[in-house]
Formats: structure tokens, C-alpha cells, sequence
């Protein structure tokens, strides 16, 4: 059996690989893939506190599946949001949504 440690040392590593592209990344894509990232290292200690905690309970999955749901809505909302930042711009830099503004 794999120990919890190892599954934390996973998923601590998913999520500061997520924040270090959020916080880089000047590609609205590459942002959006870093706060996939961060959800899924979430998601990950949910299912390994569920099993490991409580394994006759569905609870950790229950709230995984709810996170996988809303982060299929923002995926959904913010690529819409990235193509017309695009079709009126012609570049999706996070640089260039200032330019917006005028």
C-alpha cells in the first residue's frame, strides 16, 4: 500500500507547479492550465484524506467530483472569454488586456 505521504508529496508539488505557472505565465492559456493545475492537486487530497480518514465514506469523492464540475464551467467561461479576447486583439498576453480599457 502506497503511504499518505507520498500522495501528499504529489500533490504539493501539482499545486506549487500550478501557482509558479500562474504567477509567471504571461499566456492566458498557460494561466488557465496552471489553475487546472491547482485544482487537481485539490482534488487529489480530497480523494486521499476520503480514503485514508473515513474509507467507508464517499465524501472526499462527492466533493471531487464537485470541484471537477466547476472546473469544467471555468474552463468553459474563461476559453470563451480567451477567444474573444483574441478575435479583438489578436493575442491572448495578459499584457495586451489593457488595452481593453480604452
Amino acid at each position: 500500500m502506497i503511504p499518505v505521504e507520498a500522495y501528499l508529496v504529489v500533490s504539493t508539488l501539482l499545486f506549487f507547479i500550478g501557482v509558479y505557472g500562474f504567477l509567471v505565465r504571461k499566456n492566458l492559456i498557460g494561466i488557465l492550465m496552471a489553475v487546472e493545475l491547482i485544482l487537481n492537486a485539490v482534488n487529489i487530497n480530497f480523494v486521499v484524506f476520503n480514503r485514508f480518514l473515513y474509507p467507508d465514506h464517499l465524501e472526499g469523492y462527492i466533493y471531487s467530483l464537485f470541484v471537477i464540475v466547476v472546473a469544467a464551467a471555468e474552463t468553459a467561461i474563461a476559453i470563451s472569454i480567451i477567444i474573444n479576447v483574441y478575435r479583438k486583439l489578436k493575442d491572448v498576453r495578459v499584457d495586451s488586456i489593457n488595452e481593453l480599457k480604452n
